[in-house]
């Protein structure tokens, strides 16, 4: 590819710090677009009138037989991506032309594939693209793709330093998504294994051109520490976990980062970690100088069921019963919309301790009580029976989910993994995930994308490693697919929800997407399988998603009605950005995943990043 000579890439870089103050979201600086991850654009070139004009403006081929979801983010006129054996590229915001390439070493095994974060300094003497690859946080230039080597120890910081273990013994610390720019800070969080003896998930801040650590929260607290009486006294040294794999969200003016935390390890059963083990699946409000609790709110109680809040919380500012509130709102696994006041993390409305069903395995003690939202509705469906199989399931298929269903346990969302097997509803891989949901601050419009995809959890006892140790349990858990790809469950798989949180209702929701083989047999709007799907929305009333059916789509935020689709050569996943560059406004996407989720179902995958633009004025 052809290279940009260096006095265009200098021309490329003109000083933008201005668009940027005024309004974040005339840009797309950060991983989902700015530090409060709308996904939201306040660009007002594409409308719902002229929407359907949108075409290829440029195609940037990454080739290669394997799955990219890469979030692009754009500075000035240049575009950040990954492709091609996980190097990350620059290109040519308006024309899709490379720019440099940084080739990682060829012994990274692991890397931050969903996206990358943006720092610079007031200056802009020193522009950072920050990244995580083999456990270690790396800096490059991002002018030109050299390592920063004045960034910690020559380019990278180890990440398994300081987490109270020794180092060797981590097997997994690094998360795949990126962390959270504030000021001078990269805020991270970490992807712990889902094992026994995993890391502690610590929340870490470094600062953004030296590399050096500023703070760390800890979530698993050490003894002494507040929320350390919700663990076993000796938790910190062998029970890891709560940790932010997915997406952080800054609320800028105020100072305060808002992090969705996992379930502590093993995600299924916890006889090792009795208590409701504080700082687990709750949303956290942290002083984003300094690392402070500020609040927290537990929305799963020592889990046994991986219902991590994975999605980034979104900030709105809702107009109720003459109030202004500034809210934040998490989405989860479970469907429900969890919202609370920014400041205080007072529950914008009630939500209530009920009872739910006990355990009958051994030595595991699970929570008399789960909290559940009154309001506003779930997105997603919540049971999950015999008479919810799918019409169009082969009579095999059929009879094995009917009698798994029939001899699991099956009592609603809390019911606890078992022996004989447990139907969790919307599933542990279900609701909403990464990138799921974007925000209109200024309506109070919330819009979520989510799966319905129930799962069979079964433990299975696994001998102790030590001699004299207790027994442990794992889970032989499957998702309940049918032998053609596509959920046990009845339509739709996948489903665009739109809410007003001003009245905490739904306005609309419909099926999002296609299943290929079965649209080809005349079967649609059935909702696509199994995506993390982000969408974006825009000033101008529109939502834009890509799906797994390989389409782009383009719907009005009011009504839900269909206003353009395109279909591209590959199936598509991750977050889209929404930028102007050189006068016009694009929508690019990453169109690098698989279609199905069977070998019956899969194809090669010829990965692109594909940019659209409204026609050239001439």
């Amino acid at each position: 590819m052809k290279r940009i000579p260096a006095v265009l890439r200098a021309s490329l870089l003109l000083p933008a710090l201005s668009v940027v103050a005024q309004d974040p979201h005339a840009t797309w600086r950060d991983h989902g677009g700015a530090a409060d991850s709308a996904q939201f654009s306040s660009l007002t070139q594409i409308t719902r009138e002229n929407v359907s004009r949108l075409q290829v403006a440029w195609r940037y081929p990454i080739g290669e037989d394997k799955k990219y979801f890469f979030a692009p983010i754009v500075v000035d006129d240049v575009m950040f991506v990954m492709g091609r054996g996980s190097s990350i590229i620059a290109l040519s915001a308006t024309t899709g032309r490379e720019i440099w390439t940084y080739r990682p070493p060829q012994d990274t095994k692991l890397i931050t594939n969903r996206g990358i974060n943006y720092w610079e300094s007031k200056d802009r003497v020193h522009r950072h693209l920050l990244f995580a690859s083999n456990h270690a946080l790396r800096a490059l230039d991002a002018r030109t793709g050299k390592i920063v080597t004045s960034f910690g120890d020559q380019g990278s910081v180890d990440l398994k330093a300081g987490l109270d273990r020794d180092p060797k013994a981590i097997a997994l610390v690094q998360s795949t998504t990126p962390g959270r720019v504030f000021e001078d800070l990269l805020i991270l969080g970490s992807a712990t294994n889902q094992g026994y003896g995993s890391a502690p998930g610590d929340i870490r801040a470094y600062h953004a051109r030296t590399g050096q650590l500023v703070w760390t929260f800890r979530t698993v607290p050490r003894p002494g520490e507040p929320g350390a009486e919700t663990w076993p006294a000796d938790a910190r040294r062998n029970v890891g976990g709560a940790n932010v794999w997915s997406e952080f969200t800054v609320d800028e003016r105020r100072g305060i980062v808002f992090a969705p935390t996992a379930s502590a390890k093993y995600n299924f059963y916890g006889a090792d970690r009795v208590g409701a083990n504080l700082y687990s699946d709750c949303l956290l409000a942290l002083d984003a100088r300094t690392g402070k609790r500020l609040w927290h709110y537990q929305m799963v109680h020592h889990d046994i069921w991986d219902y991590d809040a994975p999605t980034a919380p979104k900030l709105l500012t809702l107009r109720r019963e003459g109030r202004v509130i500034d809210v934040v709102a998490q989405v989860s696994k479970q469907g429900y919309v969890w919202v609370f006041e920014r400041e205080t993390g007072k529950p914008v409305w009630p939500i209530e301790e009920r009872p739910v069903p006990a355990t009958d395995m051994p030595h595991e003690r699970v929570s008399p009580t789960q909290p559940f939202p009154t309001s506003p509705p779930p997105f997603a469906r919540l049971t999950f029976t015999v008479d919810d199989l799918s019409p169009y399931l082969s009579d095999a298929d059929r009879t094995r989910f009917r009698d798994a269903i029939l001899a699991a346990r099956n009592e609603g969302m809390f019911t606890p993994p078992s022996r004989r097997g447990t139907i969790q509803m919307p599933g542990n891989n279900g609701g909403a995930n990464w990138g799921g949901a974007a925000a209109d601050a200024a309506r109070g419009t919330l819009v979520v994308v989510s799966k319905d995809m129930p799962c069979l959890l079964r433990l299975d006892e696994k001998p102790p490693a030590e001699p004299n140790a207790s027994a442990r349990y794992e889970s032989a858990f499957g998702f309940m697919i049918a032998s053609d790809g596509v959920s046990a469950i009845k339509p739709p798989w996948t489903t665009l929800t739109v809410y007003d949180l001003n009245a905490g209702t739904i306005k609309w929701q419909l099926p999002l997407g296609d299943v290929p083989h079965l649209a080809a047999r005349g079967i649609r709007n059935t909702g696509t399988h199994h995506p993390k799907v982000g969408p974006v929305l825009t000033a101008t009333g529109l939502i834009f998603t890509g799906t797994r059916d390989k389409k782009v789509r383009a719907f009005d935020v009011e009504n839900g009605k269909l206003l353009w689709e395109h279909e591209l050569d590959t199936a598509i996943e991750g977050i889209p950005a929404m930028y102007e560059a050189g006068g016009r406004q694009y929508l690019a996407f990453c169109a690098s995943a698989q279609a199905g989720l069977t070998p019956a179902t899969q194809e090669p995958i010829r990965g692109a990043y594909v940019a659209f633009a409204l026609p050239e004025k001439r």
